[in-house]
């Protein structure tokens, strides 16, 4: 399975990575450790070698605690990317990139991971309360204290890449992107092509939407975070039920899944490295996982652009 090179780094990895926010059990409904552990090793077994993670995925580093768990035997053999800058509780998220907090957060995420250091380490969010380049030199610390070997950012516009690049060299930033949330193609993909950053995207199913599963009557539960998000509401919701059934007839006739074709689609758009593919259960990164195992041809690129033409513009909003 061809692998895709970090940047300007000797690291390489699997066009799909799987995102393991959902293992966290935070937003997600149905968690457990059994089930998690399951996905973890399947994703392995699958030819996926790139994890995602973050110190606040969890109450108390749940998510990390369970990739160390399932994957620390094969450790030298996956790349495993973490973040920091934001914390959870029970009330909630709060962004903080001061500098003792960043140290202490990825210490912490080092002895979660059971390991020596970190492939890929994020800054999660730009705190409004923090200086940028007092930021950037803290994370360019931890690549020369060995505890990171690359450094990257997620949720930052185009302004506070160069900023921060200018100090600490980023090798990969980590927007949301799917078929129907493109702002990035439009000046963030462009940077990231002309300073030699990859590109790893969340969102590519949009929280499960493009993966062709809800049914247009889906009653959200109240504890389901992906209520609260536009897309998931109203007449958007409508359009985007319309949209995913002209997928999804699209993806039966090459013999595919709604996902598959998604994220295939995702992974060849210019500039875009990987797509990270949330799972809690075996059968959905096993699913996504095929995604790197077959190329749409042009005409069937050209069959999606009609589609999305025809959707039109979505209403969206942010993850932070």
């Amino acid at each position: 399975m061809q692998k895709r090179r970090l940047g300007t780094s000797e690291i390489e990895v699997t066009s799909v990575a799987m995102g393991c926010w959902p293992i966290a059990g935070v937003t997600s409904l149905d968690v457990n450790d059994e089930d998690s552990l399951d996905t973890l090793r399947t994703a392995f077994d699958s030819g996926v070698t790139f994890f995602d993670t973050a110190y606040s995925y969890g109450i108390n580093g749940e998510s990390e605690l369970l990739i160390a768990k399932a994957l620390s035997p094969v450790r030298d053999r996956i790349t495993l990317a973490t973040k920091c800058g934001i914390h959870r509780d029970q009330n909630g998220q709060t962004i903080d990139n001061s500098p003792s907090r960043l140290r202490e957060q990825v210490d912490t995420s080092l002895k979660r991971l059971k390991t020596d250091f970190i492939d890929l380490l994020y800054l999660h969010a730009p705190d409004p309360n923090c200086d940028l380049f007092e930021t950037a030199a803290v994370m360019r610390s931890f690549l020369k204290q060995g505890k990171a070997r690359t450094i990257g950012v997620s949720n930052f516009s185009v302004s506070q890449l160069e900023s921060f690049h200018a100090i600490c060299p980023i090798t990969a930033t980590q927007p949301a992107f799917n078929m129907l949330q493109r702002d990035i193609e439009r000046d963030v993909v462009p940077w990231c092509l002309q300073h030699s950053v990859s590109v790893v995207v969340y969102w590519p199913l949009m929280k499960g939407l493009l993966a062709g599963k809800l049914p247009r009557d889906h009653q959200f539960d109240t504890k389901d975070g992906r209520a609260k998000y536009p897309m998931f509401q109203g007449e958007e919701w409508q359009k985007n039920q319309d949209f995913v059934d002209q997928l999804r007839s699209f993806a039966d006739s090459i013999n595919r899944t709604v996902a598959q074709v998604v994220i295939n689609w995702t992974i060849q758009r210019p500039g875009i490295t990987v797509a990270l593919c949330g799972a809690k259960r075996a059968y959905q990164i096993e699913e996504t996982a095929i995604s790197m195992e077959f190329e749409l041809t042009t005409e069937e690129l050209a069959t999606i652009d009609s589609l999305l033409e025809d959707r039109g513009d979505p209403i969206t909003r942010p993850a932070v």
